[in-house]
């Protein structure tokens, strides 16, 4: 096409990405353009991830995380019944299998309730095995609004409807440099210069990157952490009904290996968080000497370590031997045997972290003049994709000064 000037350009064509553009069509008449690095949408963390509807249990009331994964999972639940997407809204099982883990345990059920979760049942160990027969724990909690979806077939829908409504998407066009002229910005992509009078950055993995090149200071640096899954057996399946999870560590932003069975069949055990060598490091043979060097130099990776070497240890260990995978799985499962399981695939988790050190918890969005830059969305942005959306398009309404329609129509949810 001849035309590439635009009203609004949003880089990165993953779930937020995709969701903020579609909320933004509904919302107003702005021209608006999705640039994408890679053939195709989704290509990245919405791609390569579990497949989970998160609850909102996790969160910490009054957050960006909480608020946004409570709204935005009711949102997709409709949005799914609506547009026929197979889902299964089945719920899931927090399982604490030591004593150190009860308060922790205790203290999610408060959280929960406090993030407005109705029907969340505590269960003793008894209680667990009504829900899932072959779980092991001291106690539980049953977490009655978390299912399983396609994400990939989610950001389809929204694609879909984005470009109904008169969007444009542009694949293998990723985002280099931009240079702003008068009231225009000139972004140069991979597939030639696209012209936009502002500019929204979704770009995951790369989006500190992408806000330095727009002279954005983002105040932190994306590490990939990878997290690498396992299948079990068809002949074992009957070990898993839905979901069991353990009771995550509260230092950090991380849930533990899981068992999830998937909406499109199978079921998968992990992740582990291991600290990816490439922004793209897929595998533990990816190595990015770029990247590495990123971290090299930055403080905050060094405070980090420091913080949290032993951990660092243990998932590495965890990453080479299946062994320790499956011990680790075995606190949940103790029937699952080391041949009841195969190495599967793995995603890269784009984690915002500090200059202190301090892995950044929250969704984390930066203003600029004519920009917003979404720098930390990681777990649960998949979930709450159409509340972020609206977020960020009710944030590029105020900043940009654009027009809504006359009858606006606003994304469900």
């Amino acid at each position: 096409m001849n035309d590439r000037t635009f009203d609004i350009a949003i880089i990165g064509g993953g779930i937020v990405g995709m969701a903020t553009a579609l909320a933004l069509s509904n919302q107003t008449s702005a021209r608006i353009v999705v640039l994408e690095a890679e053939k195709k949408l989704a290509a990245h963390q919405t791609g390569n991830n579990s497949g989970v509807i998160h609850s909102g249990i996790y969160y910490k009331p009054g957050s960006l995380k909480a608020r946004n994964c409570v709204e935005g999972r009711e949102a997709l639940y409709q949005f799914c019944q609506e547009h026929h997407i197979r889902h299964e809204n089945c719920g899931k099982v927090i399982v604490a299998t030591t004593e150190d883990e009860l308060p922790r345990l205790e203290a999610l059920l408060e959280r929960g309730q406090a993030n407005g979760l109705t029907g969340l049942r505590r269960l003793t160990r008894e209680e667990i095995k009504e829900y899932e027969p072959h779980a092991t724990g001291l106690a539980g909690i049953f977490v009655p609004q978390t299912g399983i979806v396609d994400y990939v077939q989610v950001v389809e829908k929204y694609a879909e409807l984005f470009r109904s409504q008169g969007g444009e998407i542009f694949t293998n066009s990723a985002f280099q440099s931009v240079t702003r002229k008068k009231d225009e910005l000139i972004l140069h992509t991979s597939s030639g210069e696209v012209k936009s009078r502002f500019l929204i950055n979704c770009g995951g993995l790369y989006s500190d990157r992408i806000a330095k090149k727009c002279g954005v200071n983002p105040g932190l640096q994306i590490i990939p952490f990878r997290g690498e899954y396992y299948d079990i057996i068809p002949q074992k399946h009957y070990l898993v009904k839905n979901l069991i999870y353990p009771v995550p560590d509260p230092r950090f932003p991380f849930l533990g290996v899981h068992f999830t069975r998937r909406v499109t069949g199978g079921i998968e055990a992990g992740p582990n968080a291991v600290l990816a060598f490439k922004r793209e490091g897929y595998k533990m043979t990816d190595i990015s000497i770029t990247d590495m060097l990123n971290y090299a130099t930055f403080i905050g990776f060094w405070r980090m370590g420091l913080k949290y070497w032993r951990m660092g240890f243990d998932e590495f260990y965890r990453s080479l031997s299946k062994r320790a995978f499956v011990s680790a799985l075995q606190r949940l499962i103790p029937d699952l045997g080391m041949d009841d399981v195969h190495r599967s695939g793995a995603g890269v988790r784009a984690q915002a972290l500090e200059p202190n050190g301090a892995l950044v918890d929250d969704f984390r969005i930066v203003e600029a003049p004519g920009m917003i830059h979404v720098l930390n969305a990681p777990s649960p942005a998949a979930t709450a994709s159409l509340s972020i959306g609206k977020t960020i398009a009710s944030m590029a309404i105020r900043n940009f000064n654009l027009e809504t329609k006359p009858s606006a129509v606003q994304t469900k949810g």
